[in-house]
C-alpha cells in the first residue's frame, strides 16, 4: 500500500486527503500543519515536517504548504527516498526547478505537481478534440482568469513576495499558462505588462501577456487579474475548422460559475455565421483532484512515468513565468 504523509493541512491538504481516501489505494499515516488549532480530521498529527519526511513508514509525501516551502521540502523529501506530490508553483523560477530535477534524477523517485486544471473533464475533452485533428491546428488562444479580493487578502503570506514569489500571475495565471502549453504548444516569444494598477502592493495585481510560437505562428493572450471584482474563468481555443470555448470552472470555492464547454465547427462564411448549431456541455462535478491522485498513484504502483504534471512540464512553465516577469517589468 502507498503510505502517505501530508505536510500542510489547510485547504489544499484537506482536498488532497479527500482525494486519497476516494482513490482507496493508499493510507494516510500522519499529517502536519504549523497551525495547531485547525481540524486534523482524526489523522495522527506529526510534530513537524521532518517527522513526516523522515518517517520510515511513509513512502509518499504531499507538500501543501505556502509557496516558499515548496522547493526545499520537495528536495528534502526526494533525498529521503520519498515519492513527492507538490502543489504549484514548483519553485520561484526555472533555475530552482532545474535544481529540483537534478535531485529527482539522482534519487529516482516519482515527482508530480498539482496543476489540476489539466485534469478537469472539460479540459480533457478539449485536449482530445485538438489531438484528433478534427478541427485542424490551433490558430490562437485567449485566456482570462480573474478574481476579486479585498484588503484582507494582503494580511496573509500570499501578499508577501518573499513568501509567494509573486502576485496574481504565479498564484492564478500560472494555471492558464499551463493550459496554453498543454493544449497549444511551446512559446519562444513573450510580450508582457505586469503591473500594480489598483492595490499598490509589493505583488502584481494584473498581468497582460502575449505569447507566440514563432515557428507555427500560434499566438496566445492571457489576462490574469485580481481587479476582476468577480471571479471569472474563460479559455478560448480557435482552430482552423472551429472553436472550443470553456467558460466557468467547477472549483472547491464554487465561485467561478457553471463549467460550460461550447464546441462548434466553422459553419458559414463571415459575417453570416449563426450560433444555433453550437454544442454545449455542462460539467457538474469537479473530478480533477481525484484524477490527479489516480494518475500519481498509478505511476507509483506500475513504476511508469508521470505523464501530466511532471517536472519537465514544471520547467517549461517556469521558463515562461521567468520571461513574463522579466519582460513585463522592464
Amino acid at each position: 500500500m502507498i503510505k502517505c504523509g501530508i505536510v500542510g493541512f489547510g485547504k489544499m491538504g484537506k482536498i488532497r486527503a479527500k482525494a486519497i481516501r476516494l482513490n482507496g489505494k493508499a493510507k494516510i499515516i500522519s499529517v502536519y500543519d504549523n497551525k495547531t488549532s485547525i481540524d486534523f480530521e482524526g489523522y495522527p498529527v506529526a510534530k513537524n515536517s521532518d517527522d513526516i519526511i523522515n518517517n520510515p513508514d511513509i513512502n509518499t509525501v504531499f507538500i501543501c504548504t505556502p509557496n516558499f516551502f515548496n522547493k526545499p521540502l520537495t528536495i528534502q523529501a526526494l533525498k529521503a527516498g520519498k515519492n513527492v506530490f507538490c502543489e504549484k508553483p514548483p519553485a520561484f523560477n526555472a533555475k530552482n526547478v532545474e535544481e529540483i530535477r537534478e535531485i529527482e534524477r539522482i534519487y529516482g523517485k516519482k515527482l508530480m505537481y498539482g496543476f489540476n486544471h489539466r485534469n478537469h473533464p472539460s479540459v480533457k475533452k478539449m485536449k482530445m478534440l485538438i489531438d484528433s485533428n478534427e478541427f485542424g491546428k490551433v490558430i490562437w488562444m485567449r485566456g482570462r482568469y480573474g478574481k476579486s479580493v479585498d484588503k484582507g487578502f494582503f494580511n496573509n503570506w500570499r501578499a508577501d513576495k518573499k513568501l509567494s514569489g509573486g502576485g496574481i500571475l504565479i498564484d492564478q495565471g500560472i494555471h492558464m499558462l499551463d493550459l496554453f502549453l498543454f493544449l497549444g504548444s511551446e512559446f519562444d516569444e513573450v510580450k508582457a505588462y505586469v503591473s500594480n494598477i489598483y492595490w499598490d502592493a509589493e505583488i502584481e495585481d494584473n498581468a497582460f501577456v502575449l505569447l507566440k510560437n514563432t515557428k507555427t505562428g500560434l499566438v496566445a493572450s492571457l489576462h490574469s487579474t485580481m481587479t476582476q471584482w468577480r471571479h471569472l474563468f474563460s479559455l478560448e481555443i480557435f482552430l482552423e475548422k472551429g472553436y472550443l470555448v470553456l467558460n466557468g470552472l467547477k472549483t472547491s470555492s464554487g465561485t467561478y460559475g457553471d463549467e460550460i464547454l461550447s464546441i462548434a465547427k466553422n459553419r458559414s462564411t463571415s459575417p453570416a455565421a449563426t450560433w444555433e448549431d453550437e454544442e454545449h456541455i455542462t460539467y457538474h462535478t469537479n473530478t480533477s483532484w481525484r484524477n490527479e491522485i489516480d494518475h500519481f498513484f498509478n505511476a507509483i504502483e506500475t513504476n511508469t512515468n508521470i505523464e501530466i504534471g511532471n517536472s519537465s512540464d514544471a520547467l517549461r512553465l517556469m521558463k515562461i513565468i521567468d520571461m513574463i516577469y522579466l519582460n513585463g517589468r522592464s
